[in-house]
């Protein structure tokens, strides 16, 4: 079965068109705009308008950060501090610059050995207290009704610990019942814990308790009937606190599905957030998918300021397939603003891949991207060999909404560089198959781009580190694919070069 049925109804004609076209654009000098550009990866004042152009740009980042889901992020001391879900353990990511974070390797800051918490561990959240950091987090013994709430106590003050183990948290009405996605808000001087869990509206429904201090719950949940447009879930509670109220924003309707969204709440300053009435309901989700930018099921979010204090950033996981699977779900980030009436406006996903200014006060990354056309925002080409073919059907789940793509045993694409890393991100596909990558002539290493179901700018590779110079990165088409596979097409798409 061809890999792109769409690709293969257009017929010879629509090949050697698009090959007319993709001449017409590489004979454009690098820093052309394309006569379509990126349009569908912007956002009005949130996007950069270097995503429609190719001016290389110190200041500039591009999604994902991570390939994980459900981040929570901070800034402190100068530097970001990342943790995504993991499964078998905590890891988390530290980068001076917002655009090195997917190029970072991570330091795992918990693993435990105790068979009754060391599966299935969830949603990482961390706060600093005092002069002491607190991880918050959920695992269960393998079977998931067995999710129940925990925290670490770091022994420094350092977010990467290390830590040691504290408490287990549950409110006493829901002391042996299920609860994931912890998070804690502070109110009125007064801390609080707000997760997911068992209560009359929902198996996964809303909870907040009072906390006498970081590690200990010291009364009895209270159930929040909120709102989300559909039965399933209300999970993952974030706050913002301004203009006199503090937002609760959180995630409804499965992750695993395409209408996974944000709704929220709000409470005066002045008002008991025990006290469920006091909870304003805000009808219509504030953040939900983009199907023109190829973005689904965005949520599980957290909020973080930039390295100034001046500006309000969110960071949530979204996927680039309208299918029901909880693949996929990569970490991204986008700026926030504030409207009249005092509430957070979160604007709309922008799609994987746009490209946008770095938070204020970052000190930049100089990362740049290379293009499959091989047009770049920085010192890079491309150049091909052997049968390929290129277009644009891949619409919204390519980079510039195109790319290239052969089966054809022996054809290579080779990136030169200038820099200490490069990322490839690509296409997978139920008819990719088996890529060789080689750097600077070395021995090559066996990449499987195969994935159902498809999904778009996917981490197909990532590099060693390299000393800072000029490079060669080369991807073989080896004509082979894994059994599950239909066909072996490789993709190439996008490039992202790290020189920092």
């Amino acid at each position: 079965m061809p890999r792109r049925p769409l690709r293969t109804l257009l017929g010879r004609a629509g090949l050697l068109a698009a090959a007319l076209l993709a001449l017409i654009a590489g004979l454009l000098p690098a820093t052309a705009a394309p006569a379509v550009a990126h349009e569908e990866a912007t956002h009005e004042g949130t996007a950069s308008t270097a995503a429609r152009g190719g001016a290389a740009a110190a200041g500039t980042f591009r999604n994902p950060l991570n390939t994980g889901p459900d981040p929570f992020m901070t800034h402190w001391n100068g530097s970001y501090y990342l943790t995504t879900t993991q499964g078998d353990s905590i890891k988390m990511w530290r980068s001076p610059s917002l655009g090195n974070l997917l190029a970072t390797d991570p330091v795992t800051v918990w693993k435990d050995s105790d068979a009754s918490r060391n599966q299935h561990v969830w949603a990482p959240e961390f706060y600093r207290f005092g002069d002491r950091w607190y991880l918050y987090y959920t695992a269960d013994d393998g079977v998931d009704d067995h999710h129940r709430l925990y925290v670490l106590e770091s022994e420094r003050d350092d977010p990467t610990g290390p830590y040691h183990f504290k408490a287990r948290l549950a409110p006493p009405n829901h002391a042996n019942d299920f609860a994931i996605d912890a998070s804690v808000m502070q109110h009125n001087g007064r801390l609080y814990l707000a997760y997911s869990g068992i209560n009359q509206y929902q198996h996964n429904g809303l909870n907040i308790a009072p906390m006498s201090n970081p590690y200990t719950v010291s009364g009895d949940a209270v159930a929040l009937d909120a709102a989300g447009g559909c039965p399933d879930v209300r999970e993952g509670p974030e706050f913002l606190h301004r203009n006199g109220r503090t937002w609760m924003t959180y995630s409804t309707c499965d992750t695993g599905k395409p209408d996974y969204q944000l709704w929220m709440m709000s409470l005066p300053s002045n008002a008991d957030p025990l006290a469920p009435g006091n909870w304003q309901q805000h009808q219509g989700a504030v953040f939900s998918r983009a199907d023109d930018r190829g973005v689904f099921g965005p949520g599980h979010h957290a909020f973080f300021r930039s390295p100034d204090g001046t500006e309000d950033w969110l960071i949530y996981h979204a996927k680039t397939t309208s299918a029901y699977t909880y693949g996929n779900r990569t970490t991204r980030a986008q700026k926030i603003t504030w409207r009249a009436d005092g509430s957070p406006d979160l604007g709309r996903p922008l799609a994987l891949g746009a490209t946008q200014d770095l938070p204020s006060g970052d000190p930049g990354s100089g990362n740049y991207w290379i293009n499959d056309d091989g047009r770049s925002s920085g010192p890079g080409k491309l150049a091909y060999s052997g049968a390929w073919n290129s277009g644009t059907g891949c619409g919204t789940q390519c980079f510039w909404s195109d790319d290239h793509w052969s089966d054809q045993a022996g054809a290579t694409a080779a990136f030169s560089f200038t820099g200490t890393r490069i990322a490839l991100l690509s296409v997978k596909d139920v008819g990719n198959g088996y890529a060789a990558i080689s750097i600077d002539g070395g021995p090559e290493q066996q990449v499987d781009f195969h994935g159902s179901p498809r999904v778009g700018e996917a981490l197909q590779y990532m590099s060693p580190r390299l000393t800072n110079g000029t490079h060669t990165l080369r991807i073989r088409v080896t004509g082979r694919h894994n059994s599950q596979s239909q066909a072996s097409f490789v993709s190439v798409d996008r490039a992202e070069v790290y020189v920092n």
